[in-house]
Formats: structure tokens, sequence, C-alpha cells
């Protein structure tokens, strides 16, 4: 059966093949966004990047394209630009901390809702990864953050991709040298190895995220809703 098997390997070496990663990655100016480039460029399994950004990220690589597009809530000018991937890794996101609720509600879930209605229009086999939140309420109580991160999740998962992933991290290390990392991260990152230890749902590495990202979008997962541990654990098979 063995021998069998190595003939057919052989002859039909297609099998074998993984589909190579096409990625658009969303909020590369920011310390999540900056990481997943980053990891993404690295990966073997990656063949093409393309980030959308407000602003240049400065960031030169022969596997990344990048489109400067200052209008999240329309996309209308760049659609010609958005077929031919089959990932998305939504990093975009902003803190409730200092906002009205409607302000979030507006850059939480219309604008993310508006990326990801144009990517499903354009790309039926992407698999696209939204960076949600420890903590995120999927029956959406309340009016809080938690209750707009849990309905912008569950209205993800009813487009028409081909598989839609929430990741839920909570405390994230930063990829030491990178341009964005938050001034908040560089002064706590020393508890890491601690909160590690005593709370691993709770503390994960943006190599942790990223590989966990692309073992998805090749493998898929069991869960669409991916909390910390899962993120360890799928990034180790990664």
């Amino acid at each position: 059966m063995e021998l069998l098997s190595f003939y057919f390997n052989i002859l039909h070496p297609e099998k074998n093949m993984k589909t190579k990663i096409r990625a658009i990655v969303t909020g590369a100016t920011g310390m999540v966004g900056e990481g997943l480039m980053h990891e993404c460029l690295q990966h073997p399994d990656v063949e093409a990047v393309l980030v959308i950004n407000r602003k240049a990220s400065g960031v030169i690589h022969p596997k990344l394209r990048e489109i400067v597009h200052t209008d999240f809530f329309d996309f209308s000018a760049i659609e010609s630009e958005l077929s031919g991937y089959n990932a998305c890794y939504f990093c975009l996101g902003v803190t409730s901390v200092g906002k009205k609720a409607d302000v979030f509600y507006r850059l939480t879930y219309t604008l993310t809702m508006h990326v990801a209605q144009t990517l499903s229009k354009l790309n039926t086999q992407m698999t696209f990864c939204y960076v949600s939140g420890a903590g995120t309420d999927s029956y959406e109580k309340g009016n809080g953050w938690a209750a707009v991160k849990g309905k912008t999740e569950n209205d993800l998962m009813k487009l028409p991709f081909k598989q839609v992933f929430a990741f839920r991290p909570g405390f994230i290390k930063a990829i030491k040298g990178l341009s964005n990392t938050h001034n908040f991260y560089k002064y706590i990152g020393w508890l890491f190895p601690i909160g590690r230890a005593l709370y691993p749902n709770g503390f994960v590495t943006l190599q942790e995220l990223a590989a966990a990202m692309t073992y998805v979008t090749e493998r898929g997962y069991s869960k669409q809703v991916i909390e910390g541990k899962d993120i360890i654990s799928l990034a180790k098979n990664q």
C-alpha cells in the first residue's frame, strides 16, 4: 500500500502541492498589521501580499504590493485591483476608550463589513481572518465594545467567503525591530513570560498569530472563533 502511494505521489505531484497564499493585509501601518505583513513576506507558502493603507508603509519587498487609499468606506476606485486573492488578514481596529459609541461602531462594524462585503464579492475562495479581541461577546448583549465586536464576527461569518475566522488574542507580544509597536507594549513587554505562564489563553506572540492565520488558510480549522490557546496550538503545527 505504501509503495502504491509512493508511485501515486510521483505520478501526481500536484495532489501534494499546497495552494500558494495570496494575501491582502489591512492595517499594516499598525502594530498587528505590520507584524502580519512581515511574517507573510517571510513565509514560503505566501507568494504575494497586498497591503491597503491610508498612508505608505515604506516597506519594499519582491512579494509586496501596496495601495494607498484613504477612504475605507468606499473601495469603488480600487475594486479592480482586489481580485485574485485567497486570504485577507484584517488587522484594522480602534480602541473604544475615549470614543463615542456611534463612532466606535462605525469604525469597527461598518468599516469592517464594507471591506469584507467588497472582498467576498470579488474573491469567493477567500479565507477571511478577522482580528477581534479576547472577551468579545458572541451573543451581542449590551452596547459595549464586546457586543459590537461580537456582531462584527457574526455578520462576517454570513458572507460568502470560503472560510471566515475570528481571532481573539489578548495581550500580543510585538516582533522586535518593527516600527509600529505601541509604547504601551514596549514598557510592559517584560510581563509576557509571567502572563503566559499564568494565563496562556490571554498571551500570544505576533509570530504565533501570523502562523495560526496561514495555517487555517491552508488547512481550515474546526472552530471559527479562535481563542488564545487555539492560536498557540495552531502555530505549533504550522
